[in-house]
């Protein structure tokens, strides 16, 4: 079964890109799925990162948000791991750019994740907390 990868990229309180889409091949762990995900979001915020930049917009932070510690652990860490050796190299570019200091990946809590709603059926109050974080209308029903 191929995992759901998802981001939301906001700025200024509100979003400004985003994206839900099956990947490409079947994940073998959930750090790998989330590694992927990770991945493509930080290639998207470097997107819009040089975009804001020609526009005049400097930032000092380009954080992107991780719900998944290990994915975290595996992109700032390139020391060989044996149960990742088959992950495709093309996704280890995550780690080149955080060395270069491109960006910053973090920690989020599930609880405050926006993007959760992008990837999975949620409760009511979660789907409101995640449409906040978006900036979106609250509507009153």
């Amino acid at each position: 079964m191929k995992s759901t990868s998802g981001y939301l990229m906001t700025f200024a309180g509100g979003a400004v890109s985003w994206q839900s889409r099956l990947q490409k091949y079947v994940a073998l762990s959930t750090t790998e799925a989330e590694y992927v995900a990770a991945t493509e979001a930080c290639k998207e915020l470097l997107w819009l990162k040089r975009f804001m930049q020609e526009l005049g917009f400097m930032q000092q932070r380009y954080v992107v948000l991780c719900d998944n510690q290990s994915a975290i652990h595996l992109a700032k860490n390139s020391t060989f791991h044996k149960r990742t050796k088959h992950i495709d190299v093309k996704y280890h570019w995550i780690r080149d750019a955080l060395e270069d200091k491109l960006f910053e990946l973090d920690k989020v809590h599930t609880d405050d994740n926006g993007s959760d709603m992008l990837t999975k059926s949620l409760a009511r109050e979660k789907l409101k907390i995640c449409c906040s974080i978006a900036g979106m209308a609250n509507s009153s029903s």
